[in-house]
């Protein structure tokens, strides 16, 4: 279960369907990872409230697209995500893909990151990038990283 917060309302209006596409994310990422059953928050945020958990749990004083924050426990709540509004908007723009598309990569690599997968080194990243292309696949999204 996915319980969202949507703090920035500028998300309804630049992604209709939001709701429903959290839900598409849930379904396809617990059809391929079942540990998914469990509950995540999922935040909808500004670049500016993004930019404060960077810098507050990152050390990293910028915004950036999708934070995780696994729970680290072993049952119940998995972890926390959130995902920036402008951030979001710009990359899609910037790669020439649709909102929607951008926007699912980033839940999926954030549901994905509260489960253990990570990008520190090549390896991890391939790994953790065939993951998000064989759930974002089964969702009728691209593969975000065709061409990079």
């Amino acid at each position: 279960m996915i319980e969202s917060l949507v703090e920035d309302e500028g998300w309804f209006d630049d992604l209709p369907g939001l709701e429903a596409l959290v839900g598409d994310c849930l379904a396809a990422a617990a059809n391929a990872e079942p540990v998914f059953d469990r509950e995540i928050a999922l935040l909808f945020c500004d670049d500016a409230a993004i930019k404060e958990l960077n810098s507050r749990f990152r050390g990293k004083d910028r915004p950036t697209n999708v934070l995780s924050f696994p729970s680290g426990q072993d049952k119940g709540f998995l972890g926390d995500i959130a995902i920036a509004r402008e951030t979001c908007v710009a990359e899609a723009a910037d790669k020439n893909i649709p909102l929607r598309a951008h926007a699912a990569h980033l839940i999926i690599h954030g549901m994905l990151h509260l489960i253990g997968y990570d990008h520190e080194s090549e390896d991890e990243a391939r790994i953790m990038e065939r993951r998000e292309t064989e759930i974002l696949r089964a969702m009728g999204v691209a593969d975000p990283y065709d061409g990079e």
